[in-house]
């Protein structure tokens, strides 16, 4: 197990950071909110479907972080990791709070490419992922929070086996496995999809 005398130089940088923010350094603070606060956020959209929620949620995600913070220890362990628990824990939490509440209709301006003067371009790009969201929610649970980790939240395999709980392989087969299923959901509406299926 990696300790801090170790000297790994590749984990320094962001060692010293957490260090810092956890003896109290506001621009530490500052900085490991704006290194992650992006990818809190997408994965609770990707969770609950509502940008007011998913807002809500990454606000008290970071409080939860701030709480935790003198207790975490560094073991190697990316701090993003130990946040997307965080991050799990809190939505569904919410969820049982508050219940299913209505999908947004508008996507978040992050998502829609406001720099494309193509209507009918835009239309269909908003409806694919509205497609594209409503597939996801149909897997099962544990494909659906690989895939979630992955691609909403940017997650590398190993960040988000170390997020689950999981073995790096079991994380690959939960993805290979979660993306074949998306492919026969989509498939209907995106027959172009069934070109890529072997």
């Amino acid at each position: 197990m990696f300790s801090p005398g170790d000297g790994d130089s590749e984990w320094e940088p962001q060692r010293k950071l957490i260090e810092d923010a956890q003896a109290g350094d506001l621009d530490a603070l500052g900085s490991l909110y704006d290194n992650h606060i992006n990818q809190v956020y997408r994965y609770a959209l990707a969770r609950l479907g509502n940008v007011h929620d998913a807002e809500d949620v990454a606000e008290e995600i970071f409080l939860k972080m701030l709480a935790g913070l003198p207790n975490y220890q560094w073991r190697k362990v990316p701090f993003a990791a130990w946040l997307m628990r965080i991050a799990r824990n809190e939505v569904v939490s919410f969820a049982r709070r508050n219940g299913r509440r209505s999908q947004d209709t508008e996507l978040p301006e992050e998502v829609v490419d406001r720099g494309n003067n193509d209507p009918a371009e835009t239309t269909e790009r908003i409806m694919a992922l509205e497609d594209l969201r409503k597939a996801v929610a149909l897997l099962p649970e544990a494909q659906r929070e690989v895939i979630i980790l992955r691609f909403a939240s940017g997650l590398s395999v190993a960040d988000t086996a170390k997020a689950l709980g999981k073995q790096e392989n079991n994380v690959k087969v939960l993805q290979h496995k979660g993306m074949q299923r998306l492919q026969v959901l989509m498939t209907p509406k995106y027959p172009e999809l069934a070109k890529n299926r072997s």
